[in-house]
């Protein structure tokens, strides 16, 4: 369970980085992985939520330095 849930994560973190940009779009795909990945790790519906808000703010709430990458970014 632990091992399919780290492959999950690193795919997203690794499409991430296939982004020229953050945008809404593509960090809601990466949210809706996330969420995915963990709901199927059995990780407690309220503890899934409270993390997917923690980074959709840290995602959109702050500009990205032009010289990284979005997967950097984050």
């Amino acid at each position: 369970m632990l091992e399919n849930l780290t492959d999950r994560l690193s795919r997203v973190v690794k499409t991430m980085r296939g982004q020229a940009r953050l945008t809404e779009e593509n960090t809601a795909e990466m949210l809706r992985e996330i969420r995915l990945a963990l709901l199927e790790a059995d990780v407690a519906l309220p503890v899934v939520k409270s993390l997917l808000e923690q980074i959709k703010f840290k995602a959109l709430g702050e500009e990205v330095v032009g010289s990284l990458s979005p997967g950097q970014a984050l």
